[in-house]
């Protein structure tokens, strides 16, 4: 049976993405966050909102799409999220099909399952998050949801993801698995909205989303302490940028540019030996970086020496 993409009303979007969320607010950093996974295309383009200082949103089942933006203007105009969920369900035509899920930037949170939502479907708040889901496998996935997040080891995107995985573990989407997405903001704005979100993540379509997703948090980690070894290698201190560049290669040994940029900061920090068994085995699998030794000597971010740069292309035709 042929299915509509979506549809729209004067009220804005409708369209029909079931899946299972959370939204949460992170007591340790005040981060906001919200993390989705459905059979469904594309998913994280239409559920999961969050802005830094308002606060987050899961709008879901038969999704009327303005339940996020509408809901961060109500939250960042200091309703409790209580509160801005109860306005917009009173003002919706057909709340009955809805399942919503919203969390302030102070922790206070509110959820909403429509009773025409697909079984099986439900929602269970907790402290400072919520966990809901509609055309599930069984009743089991929210209270799985709920007891991984709660009990999960690590960082926020990390419970985040926990809780997710959870789902997928006790039966998940009735139909199967399609797409994910992870959204967090920091707890503040900053008045520089690309700095503000901390994760943003989507995985469109995929036959194993939440690996796919975890992968690319993986990368969103290591390529973040690249960014932080970029910052010490401009300021000026090479150890710190060596070592941020190298926790960057431990966390993604897969991705050579990484590694490469480890060896850049160790051999202008003095550690020859070590930067020059990187670069061996960054030419050994992609020759190509050798070319751009002579050309961050010019700039100021290699040492700018016509024997140092000579020596690391001849490791470069070494490896050849």
């Amino acid at each position: 049976m042929a299915r509509s993409v979506g549809r729209t009303t004067e009220r804005g979007l409708i369209t029909t993405p079931h899946t299972y969320s959370i939204v949460a607010r992170d007591p340790a950093t005040g981060q906001l966050g919200v993390a989705v996974q459905s059979h469904y295309f594309s998913v994280g383009r239409l559920v999961p909102w969050a802005e830094a200082g308002a606060g987050a949103v899961a709008t879901q089942s038969l999704v009327r799409v303005d339940y996020g933006p509408r809901g961060l203007d109500l939250m960042r105009a200091g309703v409790e999220a209580a509160d801005a969920l109860a306005e917009l369900v009173a003002a919706d035509d057909n709340p009955d099909v809805r399942q919503v899920a919203m969390i302030d930037a102070r922790g206070g949170v509110a959820a909403h399952t429509g009773p025409k939502c697909i079984p099986a479907a439900g929602h269970h708040v907790g402290t400072a998050f919520s966990v809901q889901a509609n055309l599930m496998a069984n009743d089991r996935v929210w209270p799985a949801m709920a007891e991984a997040y709660e009990r999960g080891a690590g960082d926020f995107a990390e419970r985040l993801m926990l809780a997710l995985e959870a789902a997928e573990a006790a039966g998940g989407d009735i139909r199967g698995k399609q797409s994910a997405a992870m959204l967090i903001v920091r707890a503040e704005p900053s008045g520089r909205p690309w700095e503000d979100r901390v994760v943003d993540l989507r995985v469109e379509d995929h036959p194993e989303p939440l690996a796919e997703l975890r992968r690319l948090l993986r990368l969103r980690r290591a390529y973040d302490l690249t960014d932080e070894g970029d910052e010490h290698l401009a300021a000026g201190d090479v150890a710190a940028a060596g070592r941020a560049y190298g926790a960057a290669t431990d966390l993604a040994p897969e991705v050579v540019e990484l590694a490469f940029w480890a060896a850049v900061a160790l051999y202008a920090g003095g550690h020859r030996a070590d930067a020059l068994a990187r670069f061996r085995a960054v030419f050994a699998r992609e020759p190509v970086w050798a070319e751009l030794v002579p050309r961050l000597a010019r700039v100021g971010l290699f040492p700018d020496d016509p024997a140092a740069v000579a020596e690391v292309l001849e490791v470069a035709r070494a490896a050849e």
